[in-house]
């Protein structure tokens, strides 16, 4: 079977998240194995689970690349190094533009829809300066803040990414269409949702995740106190990310939430002079851009352009020279964060590790060229209802970091994880952000 037909098969199938994709992937070692295996596992209510065929999904595909699009999955050797940092890193991205533009180190830059005439212009100018730094700007499309950000970014004909909730045949809002394509062709418009879907206020989250995980840090500019955006910043916080904020006055109560981010460790934020200091000294090599081949193949083809953006925009790196007395890094003790210095990834001294690293042993050898496992999955002493047992009592109605509830039951990781995998099936327990589980609301002290 083909792969990626198999990848898009788990992940267009209800109830299996992010989370749930990548454990089942690591317990079975390949999309296909997974696949086979889901309809044995137990699930979420009485009926039985509905997995897309595989026709359904030839048809997305090629749907996908007659516009000109393309599709990435986790297992693919060019999806964006820094989103796959992230715990709950979508399974498939479906893409419109340059693939290599998703990796090149870039700022998110977000805020209020309905914002301030100079709100609009301190967004346009601060994403002039960024691209002109050599960084690429990452905003939603939305109205306000997204739209000026991105057309900042385009007026010095610097790099930018659109992430966006509904299938890439959906723009929204409708007047930005123009400004979508505009971006297609110059940067990228990427999303989680397949063709045909219509943007949802359930499906923003998802967008906000991909501007946070894309990310270096995100600058936020204008935010109403409970505001979608805010949602974005919190997500930068859980994924280790540099947050800044730009200051507003306090009787506008569309800055009263930038304000409160200022007032809880965001970095205070005027110019472009601001965030380059917070950022890490080095980035690692960028990806050659890849494009996924007609599904009538047997399997799909990486095409290589050498002609691709690495091309044509300059590489973006930090000597120490460039920083003040720091020598290139963040010095917590003078420098303002947003999140506690233990849950940035980052290496302190600005070195990345190389991308199969930060993947579960698993899924780091199925991004290596070869893309096979040799290896038989480690066998489980316990039993699958001790564990299950046990995870049951540990979990509640407070969230809980998946390696805390590894280390509170004393059964090795794998037998945790697979029996998380079930119940998240089930819908006995919910994946948060921040690599956080939480026993389902609808599932009792019984459930």
């Amino acid at each position: 079977m083909n792969t990626l037909v198999a990848c898009l098969r788990l992940a267009r199938t209800e109830s299996v998240g992010p989370r749930t994709w990548r454990r089942l992937l690591s317990q079975h070692h390949s999309a296909e194995a997974a696949l086979d295996a889901l309809p044995r596992l137990p699930h979420r209510g009485r009926e039985p689970l509905v997995i897309p065929s595989q026709d359904s999904i030839l048809r997305e595909i090629e749907a996908t690349l007659r516009m000109g699009g393309h599709i990435l999955t986790l297992l693919d050797a060019d999806y964006p190094f820094l989103l796959k940092e992230i715990p709950d890193a979508p399974p498939v991205l479906s893409v419109l533009g340059d693939v290599a533009t998703l990796s090149h180190p870039g700022i998110g830059l977000i805020g209020a829809r309905n914002a301030s005439s100079s709100g609009l212009r301190l967004a346009e100018s601060l994403a002039t300066e960024l691209v002109e730094a050599g960084l690429s700007v990452v905003s939603g499309l939305a109205r306000g803040i997204d739209t000026a950000a991105h057309k900042g970014a385009l007026h010095r004909k610097g790099l930018t990414v659109a992430a966006i909730a509904g299938g890439l045949d959906k723009p929204y809002p409708l007047q930005n269409a123009h400004l979508q394509a505009e971006i297609a062709e110059k940067g990228a418009v990427i999303t989680e949702a397949p063709l045909g879907t219509a943007p949802l206020n359930r499906h923003f989250p998802r967008r906000n995740r991909l501007i946070a995980g894309l990310t270096l840090g995100c600058v936020v500019v204008e935010a109403a106190p409970k505001s979608g955006t805010l949602i974005t910043a919190r997500l930068v916080g859980d994924y280790g990310r540099e947050l800044f904020a730009v200051p507003g006055s306090p009787l506008d109560p569309r800055c009263r939430g930038s304000n409160d981010l200022l007032r809880n460790g965001a970095v205070l934020t005027e110019s472009v002079a601001d965030i380059l200091p917070h950022l890490p000294p080095v980035l690692p090599e960028q990806p050659v851009s890849t494009r996924v081949a007609p599904p009538s193949a047997p399997e799909p083809a990486l095409q290589r352009r050498p002609e691709d953006s690495q091309a044509r925009h300059p590489s973006f790196s930090f000597t120490p020279s460039d920083f003040p007395e720091t020598g290139g890094r963040t010095d917590k003790t003078t420098a303002t964060s947003a999140t506690p210095s233990k849950s940035r990834k980052f290496p302190q001294n600005g070195a990345f590790l190389p991308l199969q690293a930060t993947l579960p042993p698993p899924l780091r050898a199925a991004a290596t060229p070869a893309s096979v496992i040799t290896e038989p999955p480690p066998p489980l002493a316990e039993t699958c209802e001790a564990v299950r047992e046990k995870v049951l009592d540990l979990l509640s109605f407070t969230p809980i970091a998946v390696d805390d509830l590894v280390r509170r039951c004393q059964f090795s990781a794998s037998a945790v994880l697979t029996v998380l995998t079930e119940l998240e099936l089930s819908g006995s327990l919910d994946s948060l952000p921040g690599g956080r589980v939480v026993r389902a609301a609808s599932h009792g002290e019984n459930g």
